[in-house]
Order: structure tokens, then C-alpha cells, then sequence
């Protein structure tokens, strides 16, 4: 008995390893590994700050999963194609412009604790960031709610967990100029092959 992949499974799959590859650079240097390593300093209790980024990404991608996914539903085919290639391409030009962490993201109250402090935190850090946007593009783009959801939240968590661990040894392990390069070229690729490919 032979065994064969069906070929919704190499969509899934591709949906799946592109999301988790975009958002895993697109983090690398984003005001949410930022946020990271400062509650990493100020609370000292990695597992419950791991958990709570954990959480906070299912909460926020799921949503903008959601969003891309009734975009789909709104939008004809054509329209989706144009639609996705030129914010492809402004996504690669935004990934050039290095994040900074504003004051307020970083006045946790403890009160909530540090799992609560971190959900809170990274859930509102995240709104509107490039990586929920990524979310919204990449389920519009792969109509895969789960694979891409499941994508970049793992790219979250390997962008993420190793700086609450390792603090600033992670980030000075690569060039962040080196990833947001890379990461660029690969959303300015993703734009033309939305743009060229024919629907």
C-alpha cells in the first residue's frame, strides 16, 4: 500500500514553512523581541514570559488569520493577486525600517503578574505590527488559516523564547541589518510572484 501526498498537503506545508520563516526574521530586531527581553530583565521568570508571548500570538494571529481569511471573501481574484503583491512589496520596504520600543509597552503592571503582564504586553505590541500584517497577507495569500497561523506563531516563539533565555546574546549572534535585508528580499519575492503568476 502505497502512501502519496495530496497536493493541498505541499500547499499546506509551503504556507506553513513560509510563514513561520517570514515571521521568525521579520521578528528579528521588532519591538516585540524587544518587549521580550525587557520583561526578561525586569521579571527574571522565563517560563511564564515564554507562555504568555505564546498566548498572546495565538489571541493576536488568530485573528488576523481571521481578517485574511474574509478577505478572501470579499475580494475577486484579480483584485486579491494586486492587492497582495504591492503590500508584498510595501511590507520589504517597512522591514528596512529598524523598530524602537515605545515607553509605554514597557510599563507592565506586576499586579497582573508576569504570564498576565506578558500576554497583555505582547498582545497590544503586536497590533498592527508587521508580523500581524504578514498574518492577514499570508492567509489571504495561501487561503491556509491554520497552517499560516500555526506558521507564524512558531516563528514568533523561535524568534522570541531564545532572547527571554539568552537576553541580548541572541541578538548579537546575527547582524540585524543582514536579517531585515533577507527578510525583505523575501516579502519583495513573495509581492512579484503574487504579481506575475497568473491567477
Amino acid at each position: 500500500m502505497g502512501f502519496s501526498f495530496r497536493p493541498e498537503l505541499f500547499l499546506f506545508m509551503e504556507a506553513f514553512l513560509i510563514s513561520t520563516g517570514i515571521v521568525a526574521l521579520a521578528e528579528m530586531g521588532d519591538k516585540t523581541q524587544l518587549l521580550a527581553l525587557v520583561l526578561a530583565a525586569r521579571f527574571r521568570k522565563p517560563w511564564p514570559i515564554v507562555f504568555g508571548i505564546f498566548v498572546a500570538t495565538i489571541a493576536n494571529h488568530a485573528l488576523a488569520g481571521g481578517l485574511g481569511a474574509w478577505v478572501t471573501t470579499l475580494i475577486g481574484p484579480q483584485a486579491l493577486r494586486w492587492i497582495l503583491g504591492v503590500s508584498f512589496i510595501a511590507m520589504a520596504a517597512w522591514m528596512l525600517i529598524p523598530d524602537k520600543l515605545d515607553d509605554e509597552e514597557d510599563a507592565g503592571a506586576p499586579r497582573l503578574g508576569v504570564f498576565g503582564t506578558t500576554v497583555v504586553a505582547f498582545f497590544l505590541a503586536e497590533m498592527g505590527d508587521k508580523t500581524q500584517i504578514a498574518t492577514v497577507m499570508l492567509v489571504a495569500q495561501y487561503n491556509a488559516y491554520f497552517w499560516v497561523v500555526a506558521g507564524t506563531t512558531l516563528g514568533m516563539m523561535l524568534a522570541n523564547a531564545p532572547v527571554v533565555w539568552l537576553g541580548e546574546r541572541v541578538t548579537r549572534l546575527v547582524p540585524l541589518r543582514v536579517v531585515h535585508i533577507v527578510s525583505a528580499l523575501i516579502f519583495a519575492a513573495l509581492g512579484l510572484w503574487a504579481l506575475l503568476l497568473p491567477v
